[in-house]
């Protein structure tokens, strides 16, 4: 057979061939770091003569000083309840390049020193992408590898020990819904592993998904509950993972990640009682290094991984590289380290699963005997029933393939998954597997000569042989850096996308499928975050008064909510690899989710600002509504429009869900363009009015005018503006001016002045930059700031025109080809808080896919002056855009050289050059939030995103972004469709250019950078935007009026650097009944590392984590905080050593006060009583 065989997403098979692979040597660069390393602590170790030496010279020079200059009086200071006084000691020494801690940071080391300080490892994955070939040799037997063999002695002085682990992968969605997927098949696999298991204590198995865990648990009887935790408790049955669903790693959220894995690991403790410790992601396509982070902090000591790159695969497997410790690219002190085992082969099916020949691992699936629904192997040799007279044969022929896999690994512990999607659905089949698998392990253990062991296991059994295993044996490499964390195994820093299945069918695709409920996605999850911080907020000023009601009553809603948004991190969900009708089943999930938190929202604002005190049923007030919703899962938010007619002053609330003050220009519809705005306080507000321009210049788009003005909201809090018509005092918005060029009739909207473009390059400009667009095409082509400096943008969209492309694929038949043309329509709007450019480009189609706009924004001391927004409306509809994929292009003059840093999951960058050795495909990679790229000197252009998208750098200057794609056929991963469910949707940058202020190290194009302060600033007002409150002016039986109308919770604005992840109350039903002394609140923490060679505050108004260090006593204005103390991000371990944090300076639960090194992520848990 010269083809792939069919099956799950590439977990199909792959035929046997005769060819072997080259074996390439591993180039000796990596371990001379080690060596270098190796040196420089030789000679700091106190027992080497250069330290004697340098110690000596160092007590002459003190002793110098003091009798020059005498002691030294200390410093004066004026002591600072925020103030830290203890130096930390580092748990490790740091190695050559590392900063210690720095007492004035307050948190570890130097932010300063971000920029150059990497990490020791053994491997990058960007090593391997240099020395890797890609040249797809066919391997033979084991298509992607080469033909293994092993002398046979290799056991002698310890014999191999085989784990065979049963597993069954439940997707929650994909080609059914998750609730179909439960009533045809889960429930039953769930019952067959308890029944199964309960028959013989010799059988394992390991389960993921609590999704379908936690829908089965509620229909079980109380003896299979019984029975399950049983199981679970004597070590046959092991919960792996445990999150809510397996999530996808490229386009998630770090924030929805860690939601995900709490709401099933809490679960699953309240529930069964036990807490997981092995991760196990076997089907995401690709894998973040923000994982084995996260995971780390959770307490997690072990991982496994399989959908890596194949020709990855293969380098690390020549080295017996395939486990590793994964190690964060920043962590110079190993904290984050963690044990990893990769899958060797193709897919985590069986036939890909015992060893490098699928044509004999496929005859050991006993399920695929006659009498069962699966396949038959399709290299024509199917499995057999073991009996008395094969068992000899069959037995040896399955521990050849033991130990052949044995031979890519470096310990006698072997890992042998047994599973594949949905297995186990009937005793029966169960039994098969069990009964066959069995009389083939006692063959073996039973012959002392073949010295091996073979039994069925979890992961824990896995992980922990082969600790001891380690613990005995060193299995180290000359020059090894290797871990702390386990001894014998190699350190490895990056990620691993993009995956590569075979050939050159790269799942770049995924990156941008479904690109409207991946922005769907992000909405619910900057809502959930902000109902948490409301509910929080309400029951800590509320407690036992009637207003803690509110959240209490929510409290099956909010769960509701977090799972809905935690499904969708599911693989197939957020990813948009789904069937139709199961995306609309996500879809509708979030949707109903979506409206409940801001029905919930709108209340708790009206509770906020009625003081607490008012003592009506706080889940009936109904005074504010949120300012946009949504009608449908699958359309776009609809804003109210403020009626003005009716001469009815209207009140904005504006909640803000940073931990900053945010100075901002906000805007509101209203009917009419007469208005004023009035702050709270009575002071006027100045304002502007415009047109609101829409795709489809033939609908009436002046029904109704955009009203901005700029707004001041302070941190977490809440402020209300007044919008009405007739003031005597406030001065009227003032209209935008028009310029405009149009290649068809236009008609100028009242009450604006138009006037004609007559040029073909037109400007717009505020106090920072002045934009130059190309009028005919209606594009940017070049942002110039004050000080002089220019960038070229030299915007362009274009399409992909592809055949093979799918959900999962990326097959582009050459380059993007650009599609706008001379013509279109053109229009400026210019007004005292905002310009902007309005195009409506000229295409080959009727029906152009695309509009856009591009504004910037003029007002005090706010962040939105600094950048460039884009917004895109994208409409991929109709057959003439079938098989096509549409990006935008910014062909800028940076020299970049094909290098550029996307973000992972919102977390952190990694550095991406584009390879001519790889495809086009294979150099797209994921953009979860922001993506950017930078010259030798230092210029730097920047994209946010509000959505994940996927980005490259095809050639030197140039970011390219995908927007959508429309696909007719399925890709052959099995899914079975293509992607033709596209919906009108909008996709908003934000774009920042820099330059350095302070010199880059020379090596920085190798180093993976940091974003700037401002980057991050920018990033967070994108992704967790304002939300506004507005009142419905319904009529009531008695008037309504608010108790204040702000609400400023901070006591100060927390450090630009410092971020606030979530601020909740896990469990808001138990919240009456349990002590405060259970510190009933949670706050996550992260302190971002950022990249001093750029302005320090970019112009904020901020500061850092350097200036004020951070104490959660004093945190919350109003609030005592008691009980602080340190917890895990899956809130269920407090060994904080455990975790990998920082020494803190102090008893955090006495003094409060926080250290947190750049890049940290932490969780605290605390109680907050109101002050008296």
């Amino acid at each position: 057979m010269d083809f792939f065989y069919g099956g799950r997403r590439g977990g199909g098979l792959i035929p046997t061939t005769t060819a072997t692979a080259k074996v390439k040597p591993l180039r000796k660069s990596s371990g001379s770091s080690s060596r270098r390393r190796g040196r420089i602590r030789d000679l700091l170790s106190p027992t080497s003569s250069f330290f004697t030496i340098g110690l000596s010279v160092s007590l002459l020079f003190f002793v110098a000083i003091v009798f020059l200059y005498g002691v030294p009086n200390p410093l004066s200071s004026s002591h600072s309840k925020h103030r830290i006084a203890r130096r930390p000691t580092p748990r490790r020494p740091l190695p050559s390049g590392g900063a210690a801690f720095d007492s004035g940071s307050g948190a570890g080391r130097s932010v300063g020193d971000m920029i150059s300080a990497v990490a020791v490892v053994d491997i990058t994955t960007k090593d391997l992408y240099d020395r890797i070939e890609f040249s797809d040799v066919d391997g033979g037997a084991w298509k992607q590898g080469w033909e293994v063999t092993y002398v046979g002695n290799e056991w002698d002085d310890e014999k191999l020990k085989v784990f065979v682990v049963p597993h069954s992968h439940n997707d929650p969605g994909w080609k059914l819904t998750v609730e179909e997927y439960y009533n045809r098949q889960s429930r039953y696999i769930l019952d067959t592993i308890v029944e199964s298991l309960s028959k013989d204590s010799r059988r394992k198995f390991i389960w993921e998904e609590m999704s379908y865990l936690e829908r089965w648990w509620r229909e079980a009887s109380s003896h299979r509950k019984e029975s399950f935790i049983n199981l679970v408790n004597n070590g046959q049955l092991e919960i792996v993972g445990g999150g809510w669903v397996m999530n996808d790693e490229a386009n998630s959220h770090y924030f929805a990640i860690i939601e995900q894995i709490t709401e099933g690991n809490m679960w699953l403790n309240e529930t069964i009682g036990v807490v997981p410790k092995n991760s196990w992601s076997i089907d995401p396509f690709g894998y973040s290094a923000t994982m084995p982070y996260l995971l780390r902090r959770m307490g997690f000591r072990n991982m496994l991984i399989q959908r890596t790159h194949y020709e990855l695969k293969k380098e690390l497997a020549l080295h017996k590289n395939l486990e590793y410790i994964w190690r964060q690219s920043w962590d110079m002190e190993e904290t984050t380290d963690i044990f990893v085992h990769m899958m060797p082969f193709y897919s985590y099916d069986i036939p890909h699963t015992c060893g490098p020949e699928p044509a004999i691992c496929c005859q050991f699936d006993f399920a695929r005997m006659h009498g069962f629904s699966y396949e038959a192997c399709p290299w024509k040799f199917d499995p057999v029933e073991t009996n008395p007279y094969n068992v000899q044969d069959r037995a040896m022929k399955l521990l050849d393939q033991y130990r052949k896999k044995s031979t890519l690994y470096r310990t006698n512990t072997l890992l042998i998954p047994l599973g594949d999607d949905f297995r186990y659905v009937s005793m029966d089949e169960a039994e098969v597997q069990f009964r066959n698998y069995q009389a083939l392990f006692d063959y073996i253990n039973s012959n002392s000569s073949l010295n091996a062991e073979v039994k069925f296991g979890t992961l824990e059994d896995y992980f922990n042989t082969l600790r001891e295993e380690a613990e005995q044996t060193n299995f180290s490499r000359p020059g090894e850096v290797g871990s702390a964390e386990l001894g014998g195994f190699p350190s490895l820093s990056g990620d691993f996308f993009t995956y590569a299945d075979r050939n050159q069918d790269y799942w770049s695709g995924y990156y941008v499928s479904r690109p409207f409920f991946k922005a769907f996605d992000r909405v619910l999850e900057q809502t959930l975050r902000a109902s948490e911080i409301l509910s929080a907020l309400v029951l800590g000023y509320c407690q036992k008064l009637q207003c803690a009601k509110l959240p209490i009553s929510f409290s099956h809603k909010l769960t509701a909510a977090r799972r809905n948004l935690a499904l969708f991190q599911h693989h197939d969900g957020v990813t948009g690899t789904a069937k139709d009708h199961v995306v609309a089943d996500y879809g509708t999930r979030m949707h109903t989710s979506l409206q409940d938190l801001q029905i919930f929202m709108s209340r708790a604002v009206e509770v906020i600002l009625s003081g607490f005190h008012d003592k009506a049923d706080p889940t009936l007030l109904s005074h504010f509504e949120p300012e946009q919703s949504r009608s449908k899962y699958d359309v776009q938010p609809l804003h109210k429009v403020l009626d003005m007619n009716e001469g009815k002053t209207h009140s904005v609330i504006l909640f803000n869900p940073l931990e900053q003050t945010r100075d901002e220009v906000v805007m509101v519809y209203v009917s009419q363009p007469d208005v004023s705005i009035w702050h709270s306080n009575g002071s006027c507000v100045r304002s502007q009015v415009s047109p609101n321009w829409k795709h489809d210049t033939e609908e009436d788009s002046f029904m109704y005018h955009c009203l901005y003005w700029q707004a001041s909201v302070p941190a977490m809090g809440l402020e209300t503006y007044y919008v009405g018509r007739g003031s005597a005092h406030c001065e009227k918005a003032v209209p935008a001016e028009l310029r405009v060029y149009s290649d068809a009739p236009f008609s100028c909207p009242s009450p604006y002045v138009c006037s004609k473009i007559e040029t073909d390059k037109v400007h717009i400009h505020n106090l920072l930059y002045t934009l130059t667009f190309d009028v005919k095409r209606g594009l940017l082509q070049k942002i110039s700031h004050k000080d002089g400096k220019e960038t070229y943008v030299g915007e362009e969209i274009g399409l992909y025109s592809s055949v093979g492309s799918g959900a999962y694929l990326f097959k582009p038949n050459g380059e993007a080809k650009p599609i706008v043309e001379e013509g279109g329509q053109f229009i400026i709007s210019e007004g005292q808080l905002v310009k902007e450019s309005f195009s409506v480009p000229k295409t080959m189609w009727k029906n152009t896919p695309i509009s856009h706009s591009t504004r910037i924004y003029s007002g005090e001391n706010i962040v939105q002056e600094l950048l460039v927004e884009k917004d895109y409306h994208v409409e991929l509809l109709g057959h003439e855009f079938n098989d096509r994929e549409l990006i935008v292009r910014f062909k800028t003059d940076i020299d970049n050289k094909r290098i550029f840093y996307s973000d992972l999951n919102g977390f952190q960058m990694s550095r991406r050059q584009t390879y001519d050795k790889i495809p086009l495909q294979g150099n797209y990679y994921p953009m979860p939030s922001v993506a950017f790229i930078q010259d030798p000197s230092g210029h730097r252009f920047s994209v946010h995103s509000k959505q994940s998208l996927g980005a490259a750098s095809l050639k030197d200057g140039w970011l390219e972004i995908m927007l959508d794609r429309r696909l007719v056929y399925d890709d052959g991963r099995g899914l079975g469709q293509g992607v033709m469910d596209n919906r009108p949707m909008n996709v908003l940058f934000h774009i920042l250019t820099e330059s350095n202020v302070s010199a880059l190290p020379s090596n920085h194009m190798l180093l993976t950078l940091q974003p700037s302060v401002l980057s991050h600033q920018v990033g967070a007002h994108l992704n967790y935007p304002m939300h506004a409150f507005i009142s419905n002016n319904k009529p009531r039986k008695k008037p309504f009026k608010l108790y204040q109308s702000s609400f400023s919770p901070l006591s100060s604005s927390l450090p630009c650097d410092l971020h606030i992840v979530n601020f909740k109350v896990p469990q808001p039903l138990k919240f009456a009944q349990v002590d405060p002394l259970a510190s009933r609140f949670i706050i996550l923490l992260q302190r971002r590392g950022w990249d001093s060679s750029f302005c320090r505050r970019g112009g904020l108004q901020c500061s850092t984590v350097v200036d004020e260090p951070v104490n959660l006593f004093y945190m919350f204005k109003d609030l005592t905080a008691f009980n602080v103390k340190a917890t895990s991000l899956n809130l269920l371990h407090d060994d904080t050593e455990m975790l990998g944090y920082n020494e803190q300076l102090g008893d955090v639960a006495q003094e409060g006060n926080v250290l947190m090194p750049p890049m940290e992520v932490q969780a605290y848990k605390l109680d907050l009583q109101p002050q008296t």
